[in-house]
């Protein structure tokens, strides 16, 4: 299991852009951070989730 954004989920084995992409985030205006530390995005396809993993989404919103 892997805790996204508070919520425990069976993601093992996914990449980041396939969490993203299924829970329809849009890659380019998001951050992710994993076990604490801020995953860059050239790094997105390749990071595989792993049971015990705790990942945070923070969107971009844009105002005026």
């Amino acid at each position: 299991m892997v805790k996204l954004n508070g919520e425990q989920r069976e993601l093992s084995g996914k990449t980041v852009t396939e969490i993203l992409n299924e829970n329809g985030y849009d890659p380019k205006r998001v951050a992710v951070e994993l076990n604490l530390e801020i995953v860059p995005k050239s790094q997105y396809d390749s990071m595989i989730l792993k049971d015990g993993d705790s990942v945070e989404v923070v969107s971009f919103v844009g105002g005026g």
